[in-house]
């Protein structure tokens, strides 16, 4: 990936909880390519480990966001438009299920996890673009959220979470169309099985690494960086025709029957 791809943008990074993020990668590598970024922190106790990796980049805006929260999203956008007055990317890497939700039957989802999934994994995704699309006039911009294969298939001990991937990348789509006249494109990135803090959650994950190993035309699972390699490229100029995509990237998996 070009060291310039990204020279010069400016990106909002939110999901970053430790180093084995999907959401560290890429801002690893936005700023590998030139990006300046803002990060955030969900709460307190994540902070010390955002601001740890956060060392590594030049002159970070660090603001805490609970996306559940109007008022910490309404700072953080504003502090963005007050350090950069611009916003050219957002890379929206957060998602939340209920633990219970996740390891019994779908059928048996209460009404509060239920919300709560769609809050945090879907609308947050919606309430970070509605504040982001100001910032990134005239020019335009990219939005991207990261989803999985669970959205269309049912995978063991995902449920209500694939239901909530569903519909984010249904939400690309709506978004996509609402604001392709202002140059702002929109998509998602269906990355394969990645060892992440989120990951952990899921009972018998192991067992999925072992399936992508076995049945993935590439025989192997992926790794957080080749998912970086591709969100540069829908964020950066590369991807400038692309919008309410939701591009596969789990070495294959995606396109094999049984």
């Amino acid at each position: 990936m070009s060291a310039s791809v990204l020279s010069d943008a400016v990106g909002l990074v939110v999901g970053v909880a430790n180093k084995r993020s999907i959401s560290w990668a890429i801002a690893s590598a936005a700023a590998a390519a030139g990006a300046r970024l803002a990060l955030t922190y969900q709460t307190p106790r994540l902070e010390e480990n955002v601001r740890e990796l956060a060392a590594s980049l030049t002159d970070p805006l660090i603001v805490q966001c609970d996306v559940t929260n109007e008022a910490e999203l309404d700072t953080v956008f504003a502090e963005i438009a007050t350090r950069y007055g611009r916003l050219d990317f957002v890379v929206h890497g957060v998602a939340f299920a209920n633990h219970e939700d996740l390891a019994r039957p779908f059928v048996q989802t209460g009404r509060e996890g239920f919300l709560k999934a769609m809050d945090v994994s879907v609308y947050s995704l919606v309430a970070l673009t509605k504040r982001a699309a100001p910032l990134m006039a005239p020019t335009g911009g990219s939005i991207l959220t990261l989803s999985y294969l669970g959205a269309d298939r049912v995978f063991p001990n995902y449920n209500v979470m694939g239901v909530a991937k569903a519909a984010l990348e249904a939400s690309v789509r709506y978004l996509a169309s609402d604001l392709g006249p202002e140059n702002i494109r929109v998509n998602a990135i269906s990355a394969g099985p990645i060892k992440t803090l989120a990951a952990a959650g899921i009972s018998g994950f192991s067992k999925i690494l072992e399936t992508y190993r076995g049945r993935a035309p590439l025989r192997r699972t992926i790794e957080a960086a080749e998912v970086a390699d591709a969100a540069v490229f829908l964020l950066g100029p590369g991807g400038r025709g692309i919008t309410g995509e939701v591009m596969m990237v789990d070495a294959g998996f995606h396109a094999m029957g049984i």
